[in-house]
């Protein structure tokens, strides 16, 4: 199969997450809690599901890691990760900042990479060696010309605990703006060209694999704090920027580069 062609059925699961999430967006659903304590519900649950069977169908040779339903022949050479509902906590508070990230990765490296925005009605498409593109258009990332003049964003600082805390405490004391609550849309608005910097912990390969692609291929860079690549196997601290001079820059502000 053509690399276009996985691009276009890495689409075809973002086509079916949409709706498969509207479904159950603010409808009062019930929620639990896993072992972590983070919430999940039907809908996390039911999305992943019908991907993991599209994806079944279509490449039964392919592995599959999902945030829901677990590891199936992930050591192959092409291997599916799935985030059926990256923000649940925005999801099951009725705020469409929620996404569904979707990533082929060949050989532990992500290949392509989707951000589906449900509720907003955006797309943002990576693929090694092309343009990222924004609901089918090349979009790229700006130069704010440094620290001092970015925009940062994170999610929760409430994720940061300690040394982390410090860390981020540093870089966000260094930008012009903070911005949170975001999740995976954070990444997508850096592709984009309005936010500069993304920082963030404790996340799983579920949670970034996705945005490798559509950061790169929009001009930026993504790596985990110490400046390395992300794989399958990363810590779980991200760090993404809209040019390599403000990575670097960043690097030196949290102090791990």
């Amino acid at each position: 199969m053509t690399a276009d062609s996985l691009v276009a059925f890495a689409e075809s699961l973002a086509d079916a997450a949409r709706p498969a999430a509207m479904r159950w967006f603010r409808t009062g659903l019930a929620v639990e809690d896993k072992a972590d304590d983070s919430p999940v519900t039907m809908a996390d649950r039911g999305v992943e599901q019908l991907m993991r069977q599209m994806i079944n169908a279509s490449f039964p040779d392919h592995g599959i890691l999902g945030e829901e339903h677990g590891r199936e022949g992930v050591d192959r050479d092409l291997v599916w990760v799935l985030d059926p509902i990256d923000g649940t906590r925005a999801f099951i508070a009725g705020v469409p900042m929620f996404g569904s990230l979707i990533a082929l990765v060949e050989q532990g490296r992500p290949k392509v990479g989707v951000i589906e925005m449900p509720a907003l009605g955006e797309r943002f498409v990576g693929h090694a060696g092309h343009p990222t593109t924004a609901d089918g258009r090349p979009c790229r990332t700006r130069d704010c010309g440094g620290l001092g003049n970015a925009i940062l964003t994170t999610t929760s600082p409430e994720v940061f605990s300690g040394d982390s805390l410090e860390a981020f405490a540093r870089l966000a004391g260094a930008v012009k703006h903070r911005r949170y609550g975001l999740d995976c849309y954070g990444y997508a608005l850096v592709a984009l060209g309005c936010i500069d910097l993304v920082m963030e912990c404790n996340l799983q390969p579920y949670d970034y694999m996705a945005l490798v692609p559509v950061i790169e291929g929009a001009g930026g860079v993504i790596t985990d704090w110490q400046g390395n690549p992300l794989g399958l196997d990363s810590p779980g601290e991200v760090l993404a920027a809209a040019t390599p001079a403000l990575h670097r820059a960043a690097l030196d502000a949290i102090g791990r580069g």
